[in-house]
């Protein structure tokens, strides 16, 4: 039953491809030149990505840093999944934008659905319980909608209160949101996220919410040096 809900969830999506244009060397002097349709633009600097320094992890205990290690790989595991879905609701709403006719919207909506079951439900089958509700806050983490508003949203209500009480039997809610800022969990999720999209380990994307790791890092670790 909990992954019928997962199964929904990302029935909703379908892929956006995206292009960018290269640029260019022009010459020993550092400048970059960008080609658009044709003419050339000469930047006297190069934009560059955030980037973040990292402090070294430290941990309370032999139990807090296995827990850290455990939700890392869970993480990780997860979050693709949940990248996916923000892409695929972007592309969605994009196409149903379009699609002026509710019998035509719906129909579209459960051709998407079934597409996307096919894709992903033995990778979703393998979820556990706690990686299920991991995925249901990075869903609200990249879309800024919680999983119920989004089942409530595309199909109705009634069916996403049934889908919430299913969900509740393995103590996950569709209703979960994701607040880094005062929940110590999703804080160690972004401060996880953060450190994979700086190795490589993650394709980065930004998030729907706003808040500034920097900030969460130095909030939370004010908290814990009062605490000790």
């Amino acid at each position: 039953m909990v992954n019928r809900f997962l199964f929904f969830v990302f029935g909703l999506f379908t892929l956006l491809v995206s292009a960018q244009v290269e640029e260019q060397p022009l010459d020993s002097i550092a400048e970059k030149m960008i080609i658009i349709e044709g003419d050339s633009i000469v930047y006297s600097s190069i934009p560059l990505e955030e980037v973040y320094v990292f402090s070294k992890l430290n941990f309370k205990s032999y139990k807090a840093k296995l827990r850290y290690y455990i939700l890392r790989r869970k993480t990780i595991k997860v979050f693709p999944y949940a990248k996916l879905a923000a892409e695929r609701l972007q592309e969605l709403n994009d196409s149903l934008s379009k699609i002026t006719k509710t019998r035509k919207r719906k129909k579209y909506t459960r051709k998407v659905q079934k597409y996307i079951e096919g894709e992903f439900s033995d990778e979703l089958k393998k979820m556990t319980r706690t990686e299920g509700q991991i995925l249901v806050k990075l869903i609200y983490r990249q879309t800024g909608h919680t999983a119920f508003g989004l089942v409530k949203e595309l199909r109705n209500g009634w069916r996403a209160f049934w889908y919430n009480t299913t969900a509740k039997m393995f103590d996950i809610s569709l209703k979960e949101e994701y607040d880094p800022k005062n929940v110590e969990e999703d804080y160690l999720i972004e401060d996880i996220l953060q450190r994979a999209f700086a190795a490589g380990k993650l394709e980065r994307q930004k998030s729907a919410l706003d808040f500034d790791y920097m900030d969460l890092e130095n909030r939370w670790n004010s908290v814990s040096s009062k605490s000790n």
